[in-house]
């Protein structure tokens, strides 16, 4: 239970409404108990069972002592005014605490309805602001639909599991205590034996509990794999159609539902087991109670219309009981998934940022790494000993086979991972030491892959930040070589580009990426294999972009197609994570080493 005891510490940012909550749900189980005290001399009223004492009883709090008292005031009552106008008012005031339970109830639930929708708020928050700070590293790891299926179904779960029954887990709690002590203190010998019962019903309950805990797990991460299935099989329909394997990834897919689908069947079956256990063993106890209540009745220990009261109270005891165990097997059925949930918060694997770290000034002077290496959390070596300086104004390319550390050498410059060992600084900062949004504030990327949201060209380019005017928007996009294309389209840089962009080429999503990045006018640039996936005629278009873009700016080239990087200042060649040359295009022709290998490769092809 202690994940949901870490999410039900959020309920401290609601003091108010909980204080509320608790008031009104006290008030209300008090008013429903005042009308179930009202039976005891409606009874009397009309079957006058104890008939009437000589004189008045000595007023007590004994049981005893305080039934004596009220039933010889109540009788006084009817010979003074007769049994009507006394039927009539016990009946007003039973309607009357009926009404006020019931305004008690809803005013409880209207205060539950802010605590709930808040809590959830507030999870949500986190979670994002979590998945948002966390490194790269860690979605490398990661199923995307899992983490989808995390941040949407498991907080829907929790919602319905944990916040869903909090009503319970204050009403009813208050109701049993109520209701209890009220028992206790009319025959605390009956109430006894409903205690017996208790501790079987309380043990085959937990046990219960335990094994749907289990199930609901197992069915969330079922859940997490359906959802990573799905994710891909949209992500990859092209490929998926164009090799026939539509029948596979839907048998995957079946398998996976079928596999999520018996999960939650058990944890159905085990949730709903537990209501009929509770109300059999309540019914054992009740019969015991009719039993030996009827004999204490017969040998007079207890007055007949109060033993009708200890019943009726003793039977509303029990759907209370029965919410509360419903309560409890729904928490272990939302541990699961805020375990699942709190997995994600938890991951510490974060790029911290230093208290009070330095705001990192404009960047003027030069990038140098030192001594640099980097693993990843496998043991996996990726860089090894990587020493480079990179002077202000310069463009320098990074080349090498395939896996050879290219985009994670370049990915360590604005922190999207942090060096094993070594560090890099800038203008003699080192970036570890600098205020993160300052650092990243430096950069411009434009990468292979360009990220583009579901919304107006505008807004793409702008990044949906509102510094931004229309004029600076047009200004950029001319610079990237996408004003013509933009203007062509239906609205202009009002028109929906789609789901990633999938309305346009991909030679004009790169220009929008590359307009983005000239919007931002940042000191440094990092390309990523800008053009490696375009054709010929895309290419050109989307280079003439690249190559005002880096006009006075400082750029770092990942470079595949090695002819758009002849003028590089400086060309480093890596290999297994290491650099094993660097130079001018010139210098490492003559070479004759293996930056020459790859250049001959690709003219050949």
């Amino acid at each position: 239970m202690k994940p949901i005891g870490r999410i039900l510490r959020y309920l401290r940012y609601f003091p108010v409404e909980i204080g509320l909550n608790v008031l009104f749900n006290l008030l209300h189980v008090l008013f429903n108990l005042g009308s179930y005290v009202l039976i005891v001399p409606f009874v009397e009223l009309l079957f006058g069972l104890n008939g009437t004492p000589a004189s008045e009883p000595e007023f007590g709090l004994n049981q005893h002592q305080l039934v004596d008292w009220a039933f010889w005031h109540l009788n006084q009552y009817k010979e003074t005014l007769g049994i009507w106008p006394c039927l009539f008012t016990v009946a007003g005031g039973y309607l009357a605490c009926s009404l006020l339970s019931n305004l008690f109830r809803y005013l409880g639930m209207f205060f539950l309805a802010t605590i709930r929708k808040g809590l959830v708020e507030r999870l949500r928050n986190d979670i994002y602001h979590k998945v948002t700070i966390l490194p790269v590293s860690y979605f490398n790891r990661k199923r995307r639909g899992d983490l989808i299926s995390r941040m949407s179904n498991d907080l829907a779960d929790i919602d319905w599991s944990v916040f869903s029954t909090m009503q319970s887990l204050v009403k009813d709690p208050i109701n049993v205590l109520v209701f209890s002590a009220t028992l206790v203190f009319v025959s605390w010998r009956l109430f006894v034996l409903f205690l017996v019962v208790l501790p079987l019903g309380v043990w085959l309950i937990a046990r219960i509990g335990k094994s749907l805990k289990h199930n609901s797990q197992q069915g969330q991460n079922r859940l997490g794999r359906l959802f990573a299935l799905l994710d891909e099989s949209l992500a990859s329909l092209r490929a998926i159609k164009a090799f026939g394997r539509e029948d596979d990834r839907e048998q995957r897919f079946a398998k996976a539902n079928g596999d999520y689908a018996r999960s939650m069947v058990k944890v159905a079956r085990k949730r709903e087991l537990s209501s009929p256990l509770s109300e059999i063993l309540g019914t054992l106890a009740l019969v015991f109670i009719l039993i030996l209540g009827g004999w204490q009745v017969i040998d007079g220990l207890i007055q007949p219309s109060v033993f009708i009261f200890f019943v009726i109270v003793f039977a509303r005891l029990i759907p209370p009981i029965q919410a509360i165990v419903r309560a409890y097997n729904n928490l272990q059925k939302g541990s699961a998934s805020a375990a699942r949930f709190l997995e994600v918060l938890d991951a510490d694997e974060l790029i911290l940022e230093k208290p009070n770290a330095p705001m990192l000034p404009t960047f003027c002077n030069e990038i140098r790494y030192h001594d640099v290496s980097f693993s990843y959390a496998d043991g996996a070596t990726v860089l090894s000993h990587v020493d480079l300086v990179i002077p202000q104004g310069s463009t320098v390319a990074v080349v090498g086979p395939s896996g050879a550390g290219k985009s994670t050498m370049v990915d360590l410059l604005p922190r999207f991972y942090d060096c094993s060992e070594g560090y890099i600084s800038v203008d003699g900062y080192p970036v570890r030491d600098v205020n993160i949004n300052s650092l990243r504030s430096q950069f411009g990327l434009v990468s292979q892959n360009c990220i583009l949201f579901n919304d107006t060209v505008a807004n793409n380019i702008a990044f949906g930040d509102a510094q931004y005017t229309i004029e600076q928007i047009r200004a950029a996009a001319r610079v990237a070589n996408a004003d013509e294309f933009i203007e062509q389209l239906p609205q202009g840089y009002d028109t929906p580009i789609g789901d990633r962009g999938l309305n346009l080429s991909g030679g004009q999503r790169q220009r929008l990426s590359i307009a983005r990045a000239v919007l931002r006018n940042t000191p440094i640039l990092i390309l990523d294999e800008a053009t490696s996936a375009l054709d010929s005629e895309s290419e050109h278009a989307v280079q003439q972009g690249l190559d005002a873009l880096m006009q006075g700016r400082t750029s770092i080239v990942i470079a595949h197609r090695l002819s758009t990087i002849r003028h590089a200042d400086q060309i480093v060649v890596l290999e297994k994570g290491q650099i094993v040359e660097r130079g001018t295009h010139d210098q490492l022709i003559a070479a004759n080493g293996l930056y020459r290998k790859l250049v001959d490769m690709q003219s050949f092809l």
